[in-house]
């Protein structure tokens, strides 16, 4: 007789086999290449350094040069790999809810001065409270979030930002798609409650909530506390002279006497953060201005209205005089219940820093020196593939442990690092659909002793679209 455990374990190997076979046969050209690239990429014994170095990994067939003319000529059918990811079992948040993350995460090209498309990246300096701007490949991910505290997310979709994309346009439009494909494959019905998109400080969650407004989703993300919300108009009286008033009062974040009593107020004990008080005030919005992307917006502003929630907790590690931190959701009418599982969610947020983490200290995402953006889209969408890979072997891994590491009891709690170390062995029991490399013999290259009389253009860093009016002549123009 099968056990349930046997039986689970062979329902796991072959989900990650039927995603491998799909997986290749996204590849229409070097798909053998791309292929075994990425099983070495699974199977090298320590951090990726180098594609040249992955061609001494056993399960990577070809040589040397195979990988760089993998990922500088290979196709990959993007739209095909998406919808392919986009049905395999999604995680669910607090709540059984689907979670959205989107986060920015950079592949920094200082020196790379014939890259082209190359922007200026935020990246935080060593002292506190400084930033650098150094040139890089901006690169905007999704990933769904998991419930409690975990290192694991599910990538679901990978846009580079270029010099003529406008950021919160562009993530907009990528979830929706995003949205729009989990929709398809059957894991959001009707009856379910709306689909989480959690976001950092940074993005502009007011425009995110009107654009996707008619989708099923609730946006919530974190606000600067400098911020001031407006809150709703007061009923006109009969007979008032003059035009109806659009905002009420002002809620000032950083001052505590422009605030009125919240309509609720929580408090949950946590094993990491200690006591955390919420409290949510409903029906505050944002002064919007014709500035960014409110720029071509059609007719009057629009009342963005949502909950602000000020979350304070008792410690943080290493600090224990925290601040307080802002959220603001789309969702208004919250409850209390809702409230916390809106705090708790978003703090699942940081899941996907592990996961950028575990993209370039380990599996090498930024460490390939490559100069065409088009080959780093290759190289990114072949290490969300991995990453793919390790959560479909999630179930199956056994803890190839250091010494100094603690035992892991449950399987589950494997980190991707250490799933990644025992990848090997269950790399023998997949489908490899890859053939077998044929034989040949390496080109002439370059002849000895001549120079390069086609030498690499150099290219600017920064945005190359600039508005045409300025503020002042818009407003003239259109008005």
């Amino acid at each position: 007789m099968i056990s349930v455990h046997d039986a689970g374990r062979a329902g796991a190997l072959g989900e990650l086999s039927a995603f491998r076979e799909r997986f290749h046969q996204c590849l229409t050209s070097r798909a053998d290449a791309l292929s075994d690239l990425a099983d070495a990429v699974l199977c090298a014994d320590g951090p990726v350094a180098s594609l040249a170095e992955l061609s001494l990994v056993p399960e990577h067939r070809r040589g040397h040069g195979a990988g760089y003319d993998a990922i500088n000529h290979g196709t990959i059918e993007v739209g095909r790999l998406r919808t392919t990811l986009a049905r395999l079992p999604l995680p669910r948040a607090a709540g059984g809810r689907i979670a959205l993350g989107v986060d920015v995460s950079h592949w920094l090209r200082p020196d790379a001065a014939c890259s082209p498309e190359r922007l200026f990246c935020h990246t935080y300096a060593r002292g506190k409270g400084q930033a650098q701007m150094i040139p890089g490949w901006p690169y905007s991910f999704v990933a769904a979030l998991e419930t409690g505290r975990t290192s694991w997310t599910a990538v679901l979709d990978a846009v580079r930002l270029g010099p003529a994309d406008d950021a919160t346009a562009v993530t907009a439009a990528q979830l929706r798609a995003v949205v729009g494909r989990i929709i398809d494959a059957g894991h959001w019905q009707p009856a379910d409650p709306s689909i989480l998109i959690v976001a950092d400080a940074g993005y502009d969650l007011p425009r995110l909530a009107f654009v996707l407004a008619d989708l099923p989703v609730e946006v919530v993300g974190r606000i600067r506390s400098d911020r001031v919300m407006l809150r709703p108009a007061p009923p006109r009286r009969p007979g008032a002279p003059g035009r109806r008033a659009k905002h009420g009062g002002v809620f000032t974040l950083a001052d505590p006497a422009s605030w009125h009593t919240p309509e609720h107020t929580t408090g949950t004990d946590t094993t990491r953060y200690g006591h955390a008080q919420a409290q949510a005030w409903d029906r505050l919005h944002p002064r919007l201005t014709r500035r960014g992307p409110w720029l071509d917006h059609d007719g009057e502003l629009p009342l963005v209205e949502g909950t602000v929630i000020r979350l304070q907790v008792e410690h943080l590690p290493g600090d224990r005089d925290p601040k307080p931190v802002w959220l603001w959701s789309s969702v208004t009418g919250a409850s209390a219940e809702l409230v916390d599982l809106l705090w708790q969610v978003f703090l699942r947020r940081f899941d996907l820093e592990h996961t950028f983490r575990l993209f370039k200290q380990t599996l090498g995402w930024t460490r390939p020196k490559l100069r065409a953006p088009e080959s780093a889209d290759r190289w990114t969408w072949l290490i969300l593939t991995v990453h793919t890979q390790l959560r479909l072997a999630r179930p199956l891994a056994e803890d190839h442990r250091r010494p100094w590491e603690k035992p892991v009891t449950e399987p589950r709690r494997l980190t991707p690092a250490r799933v990644r170390r025992g990848f090997r062995n269950l790399h023998a029991t997949t489908t490899r659909p890859a053939a077998a490399p044929k034989p040949s013999r390496p080109g002439p290259g370059r002849p000895a002793g001549s120079t390069n009389h086609h030498p690499a253009t150099r290219y600017n860093v920064g945005k190359t679209v600039k508005r045409d009016l300025t503020l002042a002549q818009h407003r003239n123009h259109t008005g």
